[in-house]
């Protein structure tokens, strides 16, 4: 027996089932006999199957079902589908419409991504397309075909640069690519200059969610590291100039504190106790947890809704500027996704940056600028600018990027 022959049955498509993979299974049982299969039967078994389940791709009349999207039709085999996705296979087992119909509408993928999808799931080949990669990673979640998410996450990972890293990070953490993400956060803390591009500011409008997950990630220690990795985080010596605020304004890129899709949401009841306080002690709590680097407390706060516009009252530095000024760039970035001013003024005519640029925090710094903070703002002392600040205490890194346009 050196074929089988296809027959189609149009009621449930068995026997096209059966008919491939009975190749495979004739191949690779002969492949072990005598003795155990060589590197050569296998490759010849994985080729025959590839290439039968490839012969199908253009099934004509032999094809059961139609996936539409849009102006794009793609005439499939149930079985093929049904063996190679999970999604189809519980579609086309149960009485539901698509079952029953020669047609099935598909959402969210678009047509040539609906395309290369069918193809792997007749040739189990994942294309070699970078611009298409999150795409197609997207849609091979969707439809749990798990051997083309791993091909399309190492492409993510091999193409990593500035301009496309948040959308990698925010793609990796929507469809839980533990790879993925930690090499877009190893790349981000890398060049910090990602959190001025255009795309992190995209991110932030767009998938606030995710941007707050991978402000997280930022802000922890690496997991391991031969030296430290320097994340903006924890206490710097006070300045001996001492800061205050002025009038609130309207952020650039702000979305409301939601905890991100794949990390615990807060707790409610410690949620609720944050809510009991007045909205003045809310922002006096804020401002103190701020201060002092206390990230899970400020998350909790801003899920409880505390004013992120509030005041100290000796300097009237917002909790913002708290964390610029101790270069907390997690606080600070949870600050600015909760819609804090990034360029609010203090007594001095001090915005954040000022402070971030004095005691050179990087991370920082670059957070605010992408929401926005307006890196021309003069004190009202002496008319200084961040940039001055940044040249006045040798902060060559904060120099270049103030001076990026």
């Amino acid at each position: 027996m050196q074929c089988v022959a296809f027959v189609s049955n149009k009621k449930g498509g068995n026997d096209v089932h059966v008919a491939v993979y009975s190749i495979f299974l004739y191949r690779f049982r002969n492949s072990r006999n005598p003795g155990p299969p060589t590197m050569s039967a296998v490759t010849e078994v994985q080729n025959t199957t590839t290439e039968a389940l490839a012969a199908l791709l253009d099934g004509g009349d032999g094809s059961l079902v139609t996936l539409v999207v849009g102006e794009t039709r793609v005439a499939a085999h149930r079985a093929v589908l049904a063996a190679a996705s999970p999604v189809f296979e519980a579609m086309f087992a149960h009485d539901t419409l698509e079952a029953s119909c020669g047609q099935v509408s598909v959402d969210d993928v678009e047509g040539p991504v609906l395309r290369l999808l069918v193809a792997y799931a007749y040739t189990l080949r994942a294309p070699q397309l970078p611009d298409t990669a999150p795409q197609l990673l997207s849609a091979a979640d969707k439809y749990g075909l798990s051997g083309l998410k791993a091909a399309c996450e190492r492409q993510l990972i091999s193409q990593l640069a500035v301009e496309t890293a948040a959308a990698t990070a925010v793609t990796a953490v929507r469809h839980s690519c533990p790879d993925a993400t930690r090499a877009a956060v190893a790349f981000i803390k890398d060049h910090l200059q990602v959190m001025a591009t255009r795309g992190w500011a995209d991110a932030v409008l767009e998938h606030p969610q995710e941007v707050i997950e991978v402000s997280r990630m930022l802000g922890e220690p690496p997991a391991e590291a031969s030296s430290p990795t320097a994340t903006g985080g924890g206490p710097t010596p006070n300045s001996d100039r001492q800061p205050h605020s002025g009038h609130s304004q309207t952020p650039a890129a702000a979305a409301p504190p939601t905890s991100a899709r794949h990390t615990p949401p807060p707790d409610d009841a410690a949620v609720s106790r944050f809510r009991s306080p007045s909205e003045e002690e809310r922002g006096r709590r804020l401002i103190k947890a701020a201060k002092v680097g206390a990230v899970e407390e400020v998350r909790l706060l801003l899920a409880a809704g505390a004013d992120v516009a509030a005041r100290d009252e000796v300097f009237g530095f917002t909790a913002l500027h708290f964390a610029a000024e101790r270069g907390d760039a997690a606080v600070v970035r949870l600050l600015l996704s909760a819609a804090s001013d990034p360029s609010g003024r203090d007594q001095w005519g001090w915005t954040p940056l000022h402070w971030a640029a004095q005691n050179g925090h990087a991370e920082a710094a670059a957070a605010l600028l992408q929401a926005g903070a307006d890196r021309g703002a003069r004190a009202d002392d002496d008319g200084s600018t961040p940039l001055d600040m940044a040249r006045l205490c040798d902060h060559q890194q904060l120099v270049e990027m103030l001076t990026q346009r």
